[in-house]
């Protein structure tokens, strides 16, 4: 990468391999434009669309099928743990490969699956498809989230990232929606043979997306910051085993405060939305079409609400306050836990609704900036494997939280009762990203130095 600078508030930079030089101008947000966030983004919404499809359309699929509560939840539990296994060779190929190509050829199978599911037969065959779904749906996290940190520096990364995770909650309560809908008009199978379509349109699109050069976005972001500008591109980093470099990068004490944090938080909304329209039967005695439209609505409206407010503060205040973004969302999260709690507590349907809506706004709002922090304190070239780290955990978390609401449920006869279950994890993560606060300053001045030269042969 070259930047050098033409004025004060330009400079001429080589941010795409074999091209010309593009001009930026100091403090822009999204020097690139906004198309790439916005494909990544497509990409993550009929990703989690598709998710949720079952969710809203489980009640039919378990008369159908006949299964319990426990081996409904344990089908995102088993999908989430394949993709577990390739996560962390997907993070390495994220930081040495093509990565818009890596995520187009990711969705494109993911479409393929798709059909599956709807075709299968039994309980077994739809497990199956979906435990190849879940390893396949969560491999596209690593390179686009290494992409949207090269593209983006620190003045719109909270937006860029938020866009994608707006995009990535949003889907869940439209897939709601859509499945529970669906389901009682045309047959449960309907919605994943539909959704399959676009799948594979945007995996044509994200072949419009160019590969940046690796560290721009941190080179600019310096540069916005007052430092001088670089005329030389980073030493590319040096070959190490993954588990070194795992080890290497828990050392990072933001990191690893982000990680657990957002870790237990999508095990709260796993089991949340996974569960959110069977509940509105059971509870409130809504039919599947209804219940998938109430608790999709005020997540969806909840979700929309918190990116949008909290990605804009993250960066409105990124770089002027202490450890802004990790306080930022450490406190978002405090808000969307006590609201929480307050919807497993109401039994008036009107009230918690209300709640429901308000903890999506607070937990939206702390993915936000917690995402964004993630990528400000890993370098890089290692930006790929942090966020195969972070989703690794986040996956595990977010697949305990469908099964142990179902076995809570199951031992209980009651899903209000079960989603009790993740009030005390919630409160604990609280506390871990808020005690990190003072450390995020420091990581993100770390990551933004440059590697260490190479000794001469």
């Amino acid at each position: 990468m070259t930047v050098s600078a033409a004025t004060d508030e330009t400079s001429a930079v080589t941010a795409f391999a074999g091209r010309p030089p593009v001009t930026v101008r100091r403090g822009r947000a999204a020097p690139f434009g906004w198309w790439p966030a916005v494909c990544v983004a497509l990409v993550a919404l009929v990703d989690r669309i598709e998710y949720n499809l079952l969710a809203g359309s489980l009640p039919q699929i378990q008369r159908e099928f006949g299964f319990s509560d426990g081996a409904a939840g344990a089908i995102a539990t088993a999908g989430a743990v394949a993709a577990v296994i390739l996560l962390l060779p997907a993070g390495r190929l994220a930081d040495t490969g093509r990565r818009t190509w890596t995520i187009a050829a990711v969705v494109a199978v993911w479409a393929l699956l798709t059909l599956g599911t709807g075709l299968a037969g039994s309980y077994a065959a739809l497990f199956g498809i979906r435990v190849l779904l879940g390893s396949a749906g969560q491999l596209y996290n690593p390179p686009a989230s290494s992409l949207l940190g090269d593209l983006y520096p620190g003045t719109g990364r909270a937006r860029a990232f938020g866009l994608e995770r707006a995009a990535y909650f949003a889907g869940l309560p439209i897939g709601v929606i859509a499945g529970g809908a669906l389901a009682q008009a045309y047959g449960w199978r309907t919605g994943f043979f539909l959704v399959a379509v676009p799948g594979a349109a945007i995996a044509l699109l994200m072949l419009t997306v160019r590969e940046p050069v690796r560290g721009i976005g941190d080179r600019l972001t310096s540069w916005y910051g007052g430092a001088a500008a670089t005329a030389a591109p980073p030493a590319p980093a040096t070959p190490t085993p993954v588990l070194q470099q795992v080890r290497e990068l828990w050392r990072v004490r933001t990191l690893r405060s982000v990680v657990t944090g957002l870790s237990i938080l999508f095990f709260g909304l796993g089991g949340l939305f996974f569960w959110m329209p069977s509940y509105y039967q059971r509870e409130f005695g809504l039919d599947e079409a209804a219940a998938a439209a109430v608790g999709g609505g005020a997540g969806l409206v909840g979700i929309l609400a918190g990116i949008g407010l909290g990605s804009w503060l993250g960066d409105r205040h990124h770089g002027r306050r202490p450890g802004w973004r990790v306080l930022l969302g450490g406190w978002s999260l405090v808000f969307g836990s006590a609201a929480l709690a307050g919807a497993v507590a109401f039994t008036d349907l009107g009230p918690q609704v209300a709640c429901f809506a308000l903890a999506n706004v607070g937990f939206a709002g702390a993915i936000a900036n917690l995402t964004a922090a993630n990528a400000d304190v890993v370098a890089a070239a290692r930006r790929g494997m942090g966020f195969a780290v972070l989703q690794l955990l986040v996956t595990l978390g977010g697949a305990l939280g469908p099964w142990l609401i179902g076995e809570a449920s199951d031992a209980t006869g009651s899903l209000r009762a079960a989603y009790a279950v993740v009030l005390a994890p919630l409160a604990v993560g609280c506390l871990i990203v808020l005690r990190s606060w003072r450390a995020y300053d420091a990581d993100a001045a770390a990551a933004l130095a440059p590697p260490a030269e190479p000794d001469a042969a």
